[in-house]
């Protein structure tokens, strides 16, 4: 059985309160729940990861990289200058999907650069919350073969 790693970094928490307008009305537990229904009719297995700090993220994609087969991330603001963190991913066998909530191309000048993107093997952004269930289908789909 595949097993997927989803990690989401600083301020997600706060999904469902924060900029609403932006982010959508979703609590992270919403998110989570999609993406373990949609992991089970795929029959894989999802770990479920959110810290506000960014050397906590680090050690959980230290600690999982040889029992994940994949890693879905969005690092959030750590997205645009978290060198050590586009290191950790680069440093691991798992392929990574980026995910963004927004469209970051089209968002403040700062945030429209990902320091993630090159090291990840695909970024799905602007798709709202959706975007964690079509990274993880698209994940599983090149993880199977």
């Amino acid at each position: 059985m595949l097993r997927i790693l989803v990690i989401n970094g600083p301020n997600l928490n706060l999904l469902g309160e924060r900029d609403t307008r932006l982010y959508g009305e979703a609590t992270l537990d919403d998110v989570n729940a999609g993406i373990a229904a949609r992991a089970r009719e795929l029959g894989v297995q999802v770990i479920f990861f959110q810290s506000n700090h960014e050397g906590a993220l680090i050690d959980k994609i230290h600690a999982e990289r040889r029992s994940a087969d994949g890693i879905i991330i969005n690092p959030g603001a750590l997205t645009h200058y978290s060198y050590s963190l586009r290191d950790a991913l680069e440093a691991v066998e798992p392929p990574a999907v980026e995910v963004h909530i927004s469209d970051i191309s089209k968002r403040e000048e700062f945030r429209r650069t990902s320091v993630v993107t090159d090291v990840a093997w695909k970024t799905v952004m602007g798709k709202g919350t959706d975007g964690y269930v079509e990274a993880l289908e698209e994940l599983v789909e090149h993880l199977s073969g």
